[in-house]
């Protein structure tokens, strides 16, 4: 087994943010392997998520954000389980994080599922009547379809959305925050104007 250093174990806790005798545990198991070590780490930490993904999150914050020049605005909901962790400045950070999101890339929906049916059907259809799509057989115009459709939601949807310049999506941000706090977080709504929109 390899001896684990106290500045291996804080490397890989800056790096992940999980807390210091789970970064020393995995380090022991990978034998001191830091890339097989972040792997580990985030697939527990994506396990302890989904596992806290069913508990109710009626704590958080209402936040805002004005960008610079106050030409677009956001108001966020993010919901958290206590108001113990909702003052947090780890949650508070992800929350502003998230209001700058909205204002930069404008989504229209929390997710997929936040999305009106008629609106969905709508996109379809208008995706399914495509020249390029319209000319190819059946099931080969439904793959495309889909394939555009998710395409979409990464426009629409601020959970699918890819998180800055990152590859990763909102959602991953959200998930590795919930392994990393130890709690449920839901992103429950927005708002964002823009000055002399819909005038």
């Amino acid at each position: 087994m390899a001896t684990i250093s106290a500045e291996a174990v804080k490397s890989l806790r800056e790096r992940t943010g999980a807390g210091f005798m789970d970064c020393k545990r995995v380090l022991e198991e990978t034998n001191g392997d830091v890339e097989k070590a972040v792997v580990l780490l985030r697939e527990r930490g994506l396990a302890a998520a989904a596992r806290k993904a069913g508990r109710e999150a009626r704590e958080g914050l209402v936040s805002s954000y004005i960008h610079t020049g106050g030409r677009v605005g956001v108001l966020i909901e993010v919901n958290c389980e206590t108001d113990f962790v909702a003052r947090t400045d780890e949650f508070q950070k992800l929350v502003r994080d998230l209001a700058i999101q909205v204002a930069g890339l404008a989504p229209l929906y929390v997710d997929v599922d936040a999305i009106p049916a008629d609106a969905l059907e709508r996109k379809r259809a208008e995706l399914a009547g495509d020249p390029a799509a319209a000319s190819k057989p059946a099931e080969i115009r439904e793959k495309i379809v889909d394939g555009q459709l998710r395409k979409w939601y990464r426009e629409v949807c601020l959970l699918e959305q890819p998180f800055r310049d990152e590859e990763r999506a909102v959602r991953d941000l959200v998930t590795e925050k919930i392994a990393t706090i130890g709690e449920n977080i839901r992103v429950r709504r927005f708002v964002r104007y823009a000055l002399g929109e819909d005038l």
